[in-house]
């Protein structure tokens, strides 16, 4: 059922990244979005998040990969698929297994309490994630900035 939550939340994200970066890349183009103020923030604002989504929905393609391997039952199931990378002696300890969505990472739990990050989330997936999303912000509030300047009239 997991599996499907995160398939679902990629799709998802997909879609939310399209619109956004069709957004973007028409305050790139169009000549009337250029020509008010902060018109390349906004632009910047919307592509970047546009990555930052997609990048997000990436990293939770793999986490559903994951979570796939994690409950499939059957012949080799035990220990759980994801978590052997740890080693045999490691891995024979593994009693579940949790996710986490920030930062995105798929955790096998151990018998005694503790838990290891596995491999399964790529390791560009988070810092690019946050990078864009700084970026995102950072660009978003300058424009709003420079655009409510723009109405103010001067006295």
């Amino acid at each position: 059922m997991l599996f499907l939550v995160l398939l679902l939340a990629a799709l998802g994200g997909v879609a939310v990244a399209v619109f956004l970066t069709v957004r973007g890349l028409r305050a790139v183009v169009r000549r009337s979005e250029r020509s008010r103020p902060g018109s390349w923030l906004r632009a910047v604002t919307l592509l970047a998040g546009a990555g930052a989504v997609a990048i997000y929905a990436w990293g939770l393609l793999h986490v559903g990969f994951a979570v796939m391997q994690a409950e499939d039952g059957g012949a080799g199931s035990f220990p759980i698929e994801p978590c052997r990378e740890a080693g045999p002696q490691v891995a024979s300890r593994v009693d579940g297994y949790a996710v986490s969505y920030l930062p995105l990472r798929f955790e096998c739990r151990l018998s005694d309490g503790g838990t290891y990050l596995t491999s399964s989330v790529p390791g560009y997936v988070n810092p690019v994630v946050a990078a864009l999303g700084l970026i995102t912000a950072t660009s978003g509030i300058l424009g709003s900035t420079v655009a409510r300047r723009a109405q103010t009239p001067v006295a």
